[in-house]
């Protein structure tokens, strides 16, 4: 593993929330954001212009992750990334799997924290 591929920084927040269309209403009047609508559970929170990339998104809690903000680190070798987490002490608890766009894994840090790592196509 190459020193840059290692690397891996905050790149995308995830809030999970109760009931995404009053969240998208209330986010789209509280702060101008604009929304990409991925399904009945997910949208993207695009960033100033339609040529800006999604900068977070709006997730429809469940069970597992039933509230709170959700960081997300870009890697440029999502396979070097789960052996890093493991490595350190992590553990895998989702994943890695495919969404559009990409590939991502879920893991939680020692003290419980649940965080994602995901690499674009």
């Amino acid at each position: 593993m190459t020193e840059k591929s290692a690397r891996r920084w905050i790149d995308y927040v995830e809030l999970t929330v109760t009931d995404l269309p009053a969240a998208i209403a209330f986010y789209e009047r509280a702060f101008g954001w604009e929304f990409t609508s991925y399904g009945e559970g997910y949208a993207g929170i695009r960033g100033a212009t339609s040529d800006d990339p999604e900068v977070g998104g709006l997730s429809l809690g469940d069970s597992v992750r039933p509230g709170g903000p959700f960081l997300l680190f870009s890697s440029d070798d999502l396979d070097a990334s789960v052996v890093a987490v493991t490595d350190a002490g992590g553990a895998v608890v989702q994943g890695p799997y495919s969404f559009p766009g990409g590939r991502r894994f879920h893991f939680t840090d020692p003290s419980g924290n649940e965080l994602g790592v995901y690499q674009d196509d």
